[in-house]
């Protein structure tokens, strides 16, 4: 897995990086209340803002961690937004994006290094 600084992981899953929030992330928000997900098929670039969730504490964005294409989203978080504070770096990701050039995520963090960052 990799780490970038918004807090967000991603995971490569055969051609595809799946991408959620980290339990940081997750701890900060607290009670997550609604998810917005983007659409399938849709062309992103970097730092576009892609997914929106608030808590009981604040809203936040979840920005694209690279240039794609959103090809699969989590439908079942948007009618179980909990679960996002429940299994963040599990069950409760939040989109899979296919990337034209995967060597992209070496410029993200290891989790040792994801660690040291929140430390």
């Amino acid at each position: 897995m990799k780490f970038t600084e918004e807090h967000e992981w991603l995971r490569v899953e055969d051609d595809l990086i799946v991408v959620g929030i980290t339990e940081h992330a997750a701890e900060q928000l607290g009670d997550v209340v609604f998810v917005e997900l983007p659409e399938e098929g849709a062309t992103v670039s970097k730092d576009d803002e892609v997914v929106v969730i608030e808590s009981v504490k604040a809203a936040s964005d979840i920005l694209a961690p690279l240039d794609g294409e959103i090809v699969e989203v989590n439908s079942p978080l948007a009618d179980d937004p909990g679960k996002v504070g429940e299994d963040p770096m599990g069950d409760a990701w939040f989109f899979k994006m296919k990337i034209e050039d995967m060597s992209a995520l070496d410029d993200f963090m290891s989790e040792a290094e994801y660690k040291d960052f929140i430390g």
